[in-house]
């Protein structure tokens, strides 16, 4: 995270923007990841756009360019336990809590992708916020969100994927695909899927029946 003065920042911070997004709600494993970015308007990077429509070369390259030329960014997650307790919206918006708390910079607002907030009063400064449908496309900063957070979970995924091999996460991120499928029912869940999740709870409750 590129760290400047809090304090020194305040009077200006009417300027500060920051633009929120997560990836990782569809899977059936591993974290939510939320990320923070508050642009430098002197320095705007081509190229940003929803990370859904992106290449993973195109992300990585962006996310790099984001880290070095933003005036604050951060990421956080939630864990696969707290999106079986809370469920994955509440997860979503935790972890974007989070990040937005984070933030080396104070904003005045807060962008988020979707149509609903995080809990902007539970963060330790006071900020405006608007919910914004598409925004990850519509909002350069929010754009740059999606981007980081999307490369964050993707480096997660495959670490994940050393820590529990067999599942494919390294490829399919832990996304409902036929591969994860097939293996989640030859291997039966493991530590970091989301038991709340149909195709994950389907095969614990038949494991519970059959014992």
């Amino acid at each position: 995270m590129k760290h400047l003065n809090k304090v020194a920042m305040q009077t200006s911070n009417s300027v500060l923007i920051a633009g929120v997004d997560e990836a990782g709600r569809g899977p059936l494993a591993g974290p939510v990841v939320a990320s923070a970015v508050i642009l430098d308007p002197n320095n705007p990077i081509d190229g940003l756009d929803d990370s859904k429509k992106l290449t993973a070369a195109q992300r990585d390259h962006l996310s790099r360019l984001i880290r070095k030329h933003a005036l604050a960014w951060s990421v956080a997650h939630a864990e696969v336990e707290e999106i079986d307790d809370i469920n994955i919206l509440q997860a979503s918006l935790l972890a974007m809590q989070r990040a937005l708390s984070m933030l080396s910079l104070i904003p005045a607002h807060v962008q988020v992708d979707g149509n609903k907030l995080p809990k902007l009063s539970a963060l330790p400064y006071v900020c405006t916020g608007e919910a914004i449908v598409d925004g990850d496309a519509l909002i350069p900063a929010i754009s740059a969100a999606s981007i980081i957070a999307k490369t964050t979970r993707d480096a997660m995924m495959l670490q994940l994927d050393r820590c529990h091999p067999g599942y494919g996460f390294a490829a399919h991120k832990g996304y409902c695909t036929a591969m994860h499928l097939r293996a989640l029912n030859d291997l039966g869940p493991c530590a970091i899927h989301r038991k709340t999740f149909a195709p994950v709870k389907a095969l614990l409750i038949d494991v519970l029946v059959i014992e």
